[in-house]
């Protein structure tokens, strides 16, 4: 494929902008070449700046489970937009939006909206502290919660495809704060807890985890994560991906979960910036203006975000079919990729949750950070260069899952499985 008009946009934004990207990943230093500049969406479908037509599984790294440009999400924006931008004062669809975030889950009783999952994290973290008195918090190797100081430890997404751990500016003395065990290693947390489990504020955790490659939790595992609960410990569930993706209650109702604090965003929004962290009342009350619990923020609650957001999961709460058909799609995905590795012999292992996704080129079965760290990056950066000159844009990195969204048609999988054939 001709892509001349992207080769030059690059170039350019080097000029003017970090690595010509505003997110480490979009760089494509994970598989090289030159990242595609991305101009149209429509469905399942992206076009880049040279006119190519993808069919695309990033999805904007998740918020799109009803496919780019939807019309009734659009025009509910459009509608808002007419109206004023942002007022930075209360508006009548955050309210409605919080509402359907209740309806979601009804463990919630509490939402605060803020505009990205580093905010709302973050904010949870502190509001944890602050509502338990304790300063440690426990996070998993590969699991990442965004880009605030305290939580870019032992990271994953962009930090795992870089090979960087952690972050250069994050403190010694912060980074102490943060206690990294293994995820779906059920005794070290147990261990932990038994000698520290009083000093602990919180435990957060993907429950589903996306940022090192998907990998799902073992039945032991989330039960020694309830069981912190016993020693005090908030339990913060990162639904920034998995909310309303695994089911319209996202991980948390797929998976039977009882966090203290819930983490969303993605979704949430409709692709447009927003967030959100939500719990129980006792907790949330410990936030600003009605507690000691200080977060605030310019474009909290914008009224474009809540329109995009509301009408998102208001077409999904209305759809009874929606989550089975994404289950189907994924099913049928998941089963064509092994088929077609297996026919080639090539070691894989492909793990999969409803409608996210991620291949690895390693012997299976992945179900730890340290297992997916095996993959065949090298075979990975030729597995993603093949399918893009064949019209599929996959995640630019192995440690990425890929999405699914209702727009997307068995067609199109089966598409995208002649186009893998082709590639491999």
């Amino acid at each position: 494929m001709e892509r001349s008009v992207s080769q030059r946009l690059f170039a350019e934004a080097q000029n003017h902008i970090p690595g010509g990207v505003s997110s480490p990943v979009r760089a494509f230093r994970a598989v090289g070449g030159t990242p595609v500049f991305l101009v149209k969406g429509e469905g399942a479908y992206v076009f880049d700046a040279d006119g190519n037509r993808y069919l695309d599984y990033v999805m904007s790294w998740g918020p799109l489970i009803l496919g780019h440009a939807h019309p009734e999400v659009v025009a509910r924006v459009k509608e808002v937009a007419e109206k004023g931008l942002t007022f930075g004062a209360p508006h009548p669809l955050e309210v409605a939006l919080a509402q359907a975030v209740k309806r979601a889950y009804p463990g919630v009783d509490l939402v605060r909206f803020v505009s990205t999952g580093t905010e709302a994290t973050m904010s949870a973290i502190r509001l944890a502290r602050g509502y338990t008195g304790r300063k440690y918090v426990v996070k998993f190797r590969g699991n990442y919660h965004g880009h605030a100081d305290g939580l870019l430890v032992e990271a994953g997404s962009g930090a795992l495809t870089f090979g960087v751990p952690s972050s250069a500016g994050v403190p010694e003395e912060y980074a102490r704060l943060t206690l990294v065990l293994e995820y779906n290693d059920p005794e070290g947390l147990r261990e932990l807890l038994r000698a520290r489990g009083e000093e602990i504020a919180a435990i957060i955790f993907e429950p589903v985890v996306g940022n090192a490659g998907v990998l799902v939790p073992t039945e032991e595992f989330l039960k020694a994560l309830h069981e912190a609960q016993s020693h005090g410990v908030l339990l913060i569930a990162d639904e920034v991906m998995t909310g309303f993706r695994l089911a319209f209650g996202g991980a948390t109702e797929r998976l039977g979960l009882k966090p203290d604090l819930i983490t969303l965003g993605k979704i949430l929004g409709g692709g447009l910036p927003a967030a959100a962290y939500a719990g129980r009342r006792e907790i949330l009350e410990k936030v600003a203006p009605l507690g000691p619990v200080y977060q605030a923020g310019t474009l909290s609650g914008n009224p474009l975000a809540m329109a995009a957001g509301l009408a998102t999961l208001e077409i999904l709460e209305g759809n009874p079919g929606a989550y089975a058909y994404l289950e189907a799609l994924g099913a049928r995905l998941e089963a064509g990729l092994k088929q077609v590795l297996s026919a080639k012999g090539i070691p894989h292992a492909v793990n999969r949750m409803g409608s996210m996704l991620t291949v690895f080129f390693t012997e299976g079965p992945v179900v730890t950070f340290q297992d997916a760290k095996r993959t065949d990056t090298e075979l990975f950066k030729r597995f993603f260069h093949s399918l893009l000159d064949r019209g599929v844009y996959w995640p630019p990195s192995n440690f990425e899952a890929a999405f699914l969204s209702l727009a997307h048609t068995e067609e199109d999988v089966e598409k995208t499985l002649e186009a893998v054939e082709k590639a491999l």
